[in-house]
Formats: C-alpha cells, sequence, structure tokens
C-alpha cells in the first residue's frame, strides 16, 4: 500500500504543538528531522489539505508550506526508522528504539517512535535528559509533569529515582507512557493531572512550551524543592524565570541551538 509524505516547514516554537496536533488529525506518524523540517506521513486516500488546516487550527498557527512524496511500504518502514538513530546522553545514557542494539555499558532507554511526543532527538529533550543524567545520583522522588511517551520518567528511574510519577492532559500519551515504562521494566505511574495524587518529589521536570510552564509555576512549586523546565526558547527565558521566581532561584542550566533548560532550586 503506498502512503504520502508531507514535509512541511513549521517554526520551532510551534513544532511540538503541532506535531501532537497532525496525530490528532490522522497522522499515521510525524519525525522531526535534523534539518528542522517536519515530516507527517498519511494514508494516500487522506485529505490532506483538510488534514493540515484542522491541526494547524488547533496549534493555533497559520497552516504552514509544504512539499509531498509518494511512498511505497518497505519505503516508509526504512524512512520512519531512519528518523530515529540512538542518542547518547552523557556519560551513561542510550537512548534508542527497540530495534537498536543499546550501546555496551550504559543505562538503556528504549523509546519507539508513536502517538506521544518524546524519543531522545529533539533539542528540548536531550537538554532535560542530560540535565537527569549529571544530577540524580539515586534515591530521589521525580515527578514529569508533560510526560508525552514518558522518555524522561523512565530515564530518571533507569538513572536510579526510587519513584516516577508521569503526569499528561493527553489519554493517549499516559497510555503510551506507562506502555513504555512496562516495555524497559520501569515502574511508572501515569495520569491525567486531577489524578494525580497530592505528594512531594525531590524533582520536577517539564518539558512542554513557554506559556504553560508558566501558567503551571503554582502547581509545580507546590510539589518540590527543585524544577528543571524545557521548551523554552532562549528569548522566552526570561518571562519563565520571572514566573518561577517568588518561590525559585532560576538559573539558565543550559541550551542547544534556539531552546533553553532553566533550573530552579527552592530559596
Amino acid at each position: 500500500m503506498p502512503w504520502r509524505a508531507l514535509t512541511l516547514q513549521v517554526d520551532r516554537a510551534a513544532a511540538e504543538a503541532f506535531s501532537d496536533a497532525l496525530l490528532e488529525a490522522g497522522a499515521q506518524s510525524v519525525a522531526l528531522e535534523v534539518n528542522g523540517a517536519m515530516v507527517a506521513i498519511l494514508a494516500l486516500e487522506q485529505d490532506f489539505h483538510s488534514l493540515i488546516d484542522r491541526a494547524a487550527q488547533a496549534a493555533g498557527i497559520a497552516a504552514p508550506g509544504f512539499s509531498i512524496d509518494e511512498i511505497a511500504d518497505q519505503d516508509w518502514v526504512r524512512a520512519t526508522q531512519a528518523q530515529f538513530e540512538p542518542v547518547l546522553i552523557g556519560a551513561r545514557l542510550w537512548i534508542g528504539p527497540s530495534w537498536h542494539q543499546p550501546a555496551a555499558g550504559r543505562l538503556a532507554v528504549n523509546i519507539d517512535p508513536g502517538l506521544a511526543f518524546g524519543t531522545g532527538t529533539h533539542p528540548t529533550t536531550k537538554l532535560v535528559l542530560a540535565y537527569l543524567e549529571r544530577t540524580i545520583r539515586g534515591g530521589e522522588r521525580v515527578l514529569d509533569y508533560g510526560c508525552g511517551s514518558g522518555i524522561l520518567a523512565i530515564a530518571a528511574a533507569k538513572l536510579g529515582a526510587a519513584h516516577v510519577d508521569g503526569v499528561d492532559v493527553d489519554p493517549q500519551a499516559v497510555e503510551t507512557a506507562a506502555a513504555n515504562a512496562r516495555a524497559n521494566g520501569i515502574t511508572l505511574n501515569a495520569t491525567l493531572p486531577d489524578a494525580l495524587a497530592a505528594a512531594h518529589y525531590d524533582l520536577v521536570v517539564s518539558n512542554i512550551l513557554a506559556q504553560p510552564l508558566i501558567v503551571l509555576a503554582p502547581l509545580l512549586a507546590a510539589r518540590g524543592p527543585r524544577v528543571a523546565l524545557s521548551g523554552i526558547l532562549d528569548e522566552q527565558a526570561e518571562e519563565v524565570m520571572r514566573a518561577y521566581r517568588p518561590w525559585f532561584d532560576m538559573q539558565l542550566a543550559a541550551s542547544e541551538e534556539r531552546w533553553v533548560l532553566l533550573e530552579g532550586v527552592r530559596r
């Protein structure tokens, strides 16, 4: 069966929201390429104009420009798998899909591409993974707020966190995170926000977008003494830090391309 591949040019700040919206609108898979382009795979009979318009409206952006290619089944499999090469994080972590052999001597986090954001290839995800690799020493309680695929929570557990919870507003993401945790041999309590029990954590991580992070500042601040925030462009960093300064000493902890990781420590 042939498929249609759409290559779309999307601003990085909107990439995650638009990727999620494409999947919700009916795309079979979505991948971010190294050059920043987004590739969506659709069944040949799908109305791609309507799908793009619906996804753009849901993400709050103008419909982006795109090019079209037709691919066969085997080409799709090879093309999709080629998008997800393993990633080495720091000295301890290996992140990769199930069809790759983990590197010897590293803690392996297997994440296959699917219906939730987070395979380890996007700069925002890599920034938090590197932060976890540097800071998790064992025994911590960690909350991943906006868990997507569960990659951050799973990595924290592999690095030695004693307890990990994940929260997402998307029921599909909650199911995916729980399934990925089971596949990695990790116990993860993944829930919708309203179902998260009152609890205190040593570290709260959140890789979403700047505006939701600003809105969530009081909620995340109430959960623990340390936060690590990503999904933030460098020009948005000061506004996000200002929202968290009533509770935390904030600093820019790391950056990659135009994305930054912010760290907050309770005063």
